[in-house]
């Protein structure tokens, strides 16, 4: 294959000056913070300079720009290299900001983060992450391009590239994410490998010695090499030309480099996490010809050969907007959904099309509500794609007509289809999820049993910390599973969702309650959603309503001077209801309140949040989980004191004591020792701290 050097780019002396300066500019920039990684930076910098100012289609004063080709730097550590791109291209990061590199509140953190600084496609950092979102980003390219592209319209034709190191590639969400991106022929995918031996621990030898490159062509991956990535720009350049070559494989290239090259201590372990000596920044200046007393240094030939760059840049985008006006002009309707979607827009109405429940329709699982859901989502909601980490037929997380996204030469569906199939790797899965959120114009759901969410809690916290709307709809979510045993009852996974931040943690108790909470997930572009779904039958509950599940909390049953509040979620409301009828037979009036999800209940005022937990009675919550957390809304809580056992889903409710009768009995001598104290009773929403927060909320 011949691959010509464009004029444009033909490298030379200035360039090899800008590598340097990028070199000693990442190297001041960790030094003055005290704190970062300078090696990853100074030994990828010709990689990043050869591709951000002759390979990459992207506008820097249009950060947003659909068909911008989207570049991940994995190994987010290196993130000095980032900033100091950016600011050369002209994003809205100025040199000051680069100088203020890992301070509070600056806008070039210690890890890139997506929202915080321009430019930034992905959050990343935890090693791995952004190679499975870089996936996710090219799956969202293909299946938008066979959406709407049309012939001599390619509104979408653009490259993921994404730099990873040594650490990524040891992390098994990357393997599981290289396995299926090789599955699915990613051609518009390209990683480059910043092959330098290192990680904290030393030589890669200590630990990691297998045969990257054969590992990848097993994947089903082009695999290519630089070996000069220190000095080889033509090379570098050459390589990358050659990956975007290949339409039907996702290319590794591997590029040997030199942690830290230009510094004494080059090569070494000691430069990969900790900043350079000043008397070595000085010394690597003079020897590449700079002024080892002046900081931060970019010379003009630099600024504008990277001028130059923002300009074709800015070039293509303009092109690409004359091409997009034609395209409104000759295909109105599908360029009209296609802005809806791209701008997040809804269709007016969509929520109409979720089912309504009334208390005589039949009971359900839990799961099979969510199907229901999810068809008639995927009917007017065409943005909606997702799948399963092989466990369809299991979540019904797949509707009836619906499409494999798959590559087509493979006759196992289509590049529009809209189900993708996971394979056993729920990592890799929400992170892939993280990457379709980013590209834009899609609304990703994922599935799997409620315990396996807790294999890919990396990824779960990451579409958290970066406001990714991410479906993960979680299924088999109790000791209702019953005879898998403990180790697939998610005992404690609640817990741990509800208290990761942005987290929406819906435990719906009836089909309206399901409605809900794919209502107002799809609605909050800006929070991730975890649906746990009972595998036994939910029966459609008196006093429920979608519109009354949509607070997050509510009062399901009232009655007046209760002496008890019962407060629930799930598949224990109707247990908690079977236990109030046995409790009024015995002269004890109960209240029931359904909290199907704290962080949407926590949004409401507090005079609506104590009508549904109020204080004079004390609040009992019950749940076939862990009752860790449960102290912010009852007093007493009922639930389940470690993990939970192997048998009949019924009989194993009894062994724990979640049976109506069993309810019935502990609520009457907690009621008991309540009477016993005669103290007054406050609602715990009552504690200072809260009533603090809850003002400063709605001020």
């Amino acid at each position: 294959m011949t691959i010509s050097l464009d004029p444009h780019y033909a490298f030379d002396k200035t360039d090899v000056l800008s590598v340097n300066a990028i070199r000693a500019c990442a190297a001041d920039t960790v030094f003055k913070s005290n704190s970062g990684h300078p090696g990853a930076p100074m030994g990828m910098a010709p990689a990043a300079h050869v591709l951000f100012t002759a390979i990459m289609k992207a506008n820097p004063k249009n950060s947003s720009w659909w068909n911008r080709d989207r570049f991940v730097l994995s190994n987010g550590h290196a993130c000095a290299l980032y900033y100091i791109m950016l600011h050369l291209m002209s994003y809205k990061v100025s040199l000051d900001d680069v100088k203020n590199f890992r301070q509070l509140e600056s806008n070039t953190p210690g890890h890139p983060e997506v929202g915080i600084t321009d430019g930034i496609e992905v959050t990343t950092g935890p090693l791995g992450q952004g190679f499975a979102n870089g996936v996710g980003l090219a799956i969202a390219q293909t299946h938008l391009a066979a959406t709407f592209n049309k012939p001599n319209y390619p509104l979408f034709d653009n490259y993921t590239f994404v730099f990873t190191g040594d650490g990524c590639l040891q992390e098994g969400v990357a393997s599981e994410a290289a396995s299926l991106a090789g599955h699915l022929r990613l051609g518009n995918l390209i990683v480059i490998w910043d092959d330098n031996k290192i990680t904290i621990d030393g030589n890669t030898q200590n630990s990691f010695t297998e045969d990257i490159e054969m590992r990848f062509t097993a994947y089903g991956w082009e695999v290519l090499y630089i070996e000069d990535g220190n000095l080889d720009l033509d090379g570098i350049y050459f390589t990358i030309q050659r990956a975007k070559q290949n339409k039907d494989q996702p290319t590794l290239i591997a590029m040997s480099t030199i942690i830290g090259y230009g510094s004494s201590l080059q090569g070494q372990v000691v430069v990969h996490g900790a900043p350079l000596k000043a008397a070595d920044i000085g010394g690597m200046k003079s020897r590449f010809g700079f002024d080892p007393s002046e900081n931060f240094y970019i010379p003009e030939a630099t600024r504008e050969l990277y001028a130059r760059a923002t300009e074709r840049g800015i070039a293509a985008n303009e092109k690409w907007n004359q091409l997009w006006a034609d395209y409104k002009a000759h295909h109105p309707i599908d360029s009209a959904e296609l802005e809806r979607r791209m701008e997040k827009r809804l269709p007016d109405g969509w929520e109409s099309a979720l089912p309504v429940y009334c208390p005589g329709d039949p009971a359900a699982q839990g799961r099979v509500y969510s199907q229901t859901a999810l068809t008639k989502i995927a009917e007017i909601l065409p943005e909606f794609v997702g799948g399963s980490a092989d466990l369809t037929g299991a979540n019904l997380s797949r509707w009836i007509d619906a499409v494999d996204y798959q590559a087509p030469e493979t006759n196992l569906g289509q590049r529009t289809g809209r189900y993708i199939r996971y394979g056993v790797r729920e990592h890799a899965m929400v992170a892939i999820c993280n990457g379709l959120d980013a590209y834009g114009g899609i609304i990703p759901y994922n599935a799997t049993f409620l315990n396996f969410v807790s294999y890919a809690a990396g990824a779960v916290r990451l579409s958290a910390l970066s406001h990714h709307r991410v479906l993960n709809v979680a299924t088999h979510d109790s000791i209702g599973l019953g005879e898998d045993g403990p180790t697939h009852q998610p005992v404690e996974t609640a817990a741990w969702l509800r208290a990761l931040p942005n987290m929406k943690l819906w435990r719906p108790a009836d089909g309206n309650e399901v409605s809900a909470a794919y209502i107002e997930s799809i609605k909050d572009t800006r929070h991730p959603s975890t649906l746990c779904l009972s595998r036994q039958d939910l029966v459609n509950l008196e006093g429920s309503t979608i519109e009354r599940a949509l607070r997050g909390g509510y009062t399901l049953q009232e009655a007046d001077n209760a002496d008890i509040t019962f407060v629930s979620t799930g598949s224990e409301v109707q247990i908690v209801v079977a236990a109030a009828r046995i409790l009024a037979d015995q002269g004890v009036t109960c209240r029931i309140a359904s909290l199907p999800c704290w962080e949407v209940f926590e949004r409401n005022d507090e005079e609506y949040k104590l009508s549904v937990l109020p204080s004079g009675a004390p609040i009992i919550s019950v749940e076939a989980y862990s009752t860790f957390g449960w102290g912010v809304y009852s007093h007493e809580h009922i639930g389940l004191p470690g993990f939970g056992m192997s048998g009949p889903a019924a009989q194993v409710y009894e062994k724990f004591g979640l049976t109506p009768e069993a309810i019935a009995l502990r609520a009457s001598k907690i009621l008991d020792i309540y009477k016993s104290d005669g103290e007054k009773v406050r609602s715990p929403l009552l504690s200072a701290t809260r009533r603090i927060l809850q003002k400063e909320r709605f001020a």
